[in-house]
């Protein structure tokens, strides 16, 4: 049967019905095994199958820059990915930590199959995914199919270097995602020196921005936030990156980073982001909301 994935003249989009909406594949003309993965047309993940490193959207490099700080250049690590998408990052730390042990969570097995299908971690490792995981030996990915709060808050304490978290319904993050007691749940799964990363996204007042700080401030000692001068002054609703940790954080190293991008972000930390919490409070499950949904166009493509 013909697949789409291994198709190097002509690729053509694919359209599928998974588990939380519409989902579509539509090939970059540009770049020739290169997909953008949209679900409801809300652009979800970017992968490049030839170029691994290849990072499109500026969010996924604020997070590729977590991840290349988070331990020596190479150095394998273990890393918990909640939300899947294309597997955009778990691809990128397999290229760039080989060895690295990922577990990588999404409640909609149809999208998960369908990206297995189509985009593959290796040529020639098409496989569906079971009622349970599945695993690529060669790039040391396995795959869940689960919700990532239940994911979770079973996995086993101190067992990842980094947690990158990801989730969209839609266009919004999960209130089960937004609640201090999440933060909690985060904290007990990284080991001491473990890092949290999260794309979150807001805009002025910042009220669900300032929630999710409120949150973490409360269960790490050291926190920042990656993003573009333009979204912090509230300009424009936009992406965010939230890291968290109970070690001190690299600011000096992640804010070379994030200047160098094509779209060059500021990482904000100590005082500045305690005036941005200002009187927020951490948000309890029973209280707790999914993030705003953006205005129209902010993220939607076709």
């Amino acid at each position: 049967m013909h697949n789409e994935s291994l198709a190097a003249e002509d690729p053509v989009p694919v359209t599928r019905t998974v588990d939380h909406g519409t989902a579509k594949l539509l090939p970059d003309i540009d770049r020739p095994r290169a997909w953008l993965l949209t679900v409801d047309g809300a652009p979800q993940s970017y992968v490049d199958l030839d170029d691994p490193t290849h990072l499109e959207f500026e969010y996924a490099r604020r997070l590729a820059h977590v991840l290349d700080e988070a331990a020596p250049e190479g150095q394998p690590l273990d890393v918990l990915h909640l939300g899947g998408g294309a597997l955009t990052l778990p691809r990128y730390v397999a290229a760039t930590r080989p060895r690295s042990r990922q577990h990588v969570i999404d409640s909609d097995r149809g999208l998960l199959d369908l990206v297995a299908e189509h985009l593959p971690l290796r040529d020639g490792s098409n496989s569906d995914v079971d009622s349970d995981s599945d695993v690529d030996s060669g790039s040391g990915i396995t795959l869940h199919a689960q919700d990532a709060r239940a994911a979770l808050e079973a996995a086993p304490e101190a067992g990842v270097d980094v947690i990158v978290a990801d989730v969209f319904t839609g266009s919004r993050i999960p209130a089960q995602l937004t609640s201090v007691e999440y933060a909690r749940a985060a904290a007990r799964v990284l080991r001491p020196r473990g890092c949290y990363a999260a794309n979150l996204a807001d805009s002025a007042p910042f009220d669900f921005l300032r929630s999710q700080l409120a949150n973490f401030a409360a269960v790490f000692a050291y926190f920042a936030l990656i993003a573009e001068p333009s979204v912090l002054r509230g300009r424009r609703f936009g992406n965010a990156v939230l890291v968290a940790s109970h070690a001190e954080l690299p600011i000096a190293a992640l804010a070379r980073r994030a200047a160098g991008d094509a779209f060059p972000a500021r990482v904000e930390h100590g005082s500045a982001l305690r005036r941005l919490i200002a009187d927020a409070r951490p948000v309890p499950d029973g209280q707790a909301l999914p993030s705003p949904m953006p205005p129209d166009g902010a993220f939607s493509v076709g």
